[in-house]
């Protein structure tokens, strides 16, 4: 059976658990301090061999048995610490890889949900119809008017199409960016020459 996952909590609780170890151990050695000052190893009976009796004996074996007791238990505690604080650290880890992963993948489908574009925008005349319908250089045409893909055969059909559609709004689709961006273009006399003003290539399949 999975163990359950540790959580950021899981881990407060163990620090303050730490930190109540460390209190207790610390409360243990003050009292060791307070009989005159006898540590861990100073022998608790007199020259003669005498049990001690200037000081409590049995506090001072109480508290020496605490000491090693909690320290025990502070090495545990701080085993765990460490197992869980990597636990997390993997968990955060994977669930960056997966996110990473997800969003590749999400990448990739909206990129293989793109139309296949026939043509490119490789120039636009400022104040002409095409930049005024906000057609941009390296924009890559998958829909202009009945033009699609799969029924482009060379320029002279957009040509036929513009022709047709001088004074009337064209649906105009690109691909920008890796995004499909609609445009409205409408075919006009202007300044300079064509009804467009912008040069358009075929891509090459």
């Amino acid at each position: 059976m999975a163990e359950p996952a540790v959580s950021a909590h899981d881990v407060q609780c163990l620090v303050r658990r730490k930190d109540e170890i460390e209190a207790q151990i610390r409360a243990c050695y003050e009292l060791l301090e307070d009989q005159k000052g006898v540590g861990m190893s100073e022998p608790l009976v007199d020259a003669e061999g005498y049990p001690r009796a200037d000081i409590d004996l049995y506090q001072v074996r109480t508290a020496r048995h605490n000491i090693i007791c909690l320290q025990n238990d502070h090495k545990a505690v701080m085993r765990q610490v460490e197992e869980a604080l990597h636990q997390l650290h993997a968990r955060e880890k994977e669930k960056r890889a997966r996110d990473e992963a997800e969003a590749q993948a999400e990448a990739v489908s909206q990129n293989q949900s793109l139309p296949q574009p026939f043509a490119r925008v490789n120039a636009v005349t400022p104040g002409s119809p095409a930049s005024l319908a906000g057609l941009q250089v390296d924009d890559e045409i998958v829909e202009f008017g009945s033009v699609k893909a799969h029924n482009f055969q060379t320029l002279q059909n957009i040509a036929t199409v513009v022709q047709h559609s001088e004074g009337k709004p064209l649906s105009v689709s690109v691909i920008r960016g890796g995004e499909k961006v609609h445009l409205g273009l409408t075919p006009k006399r202007w300044a300079g020459k064509g009804l467009l003003g912008c040069n358009i290539v075929p891509l090459q399949r």
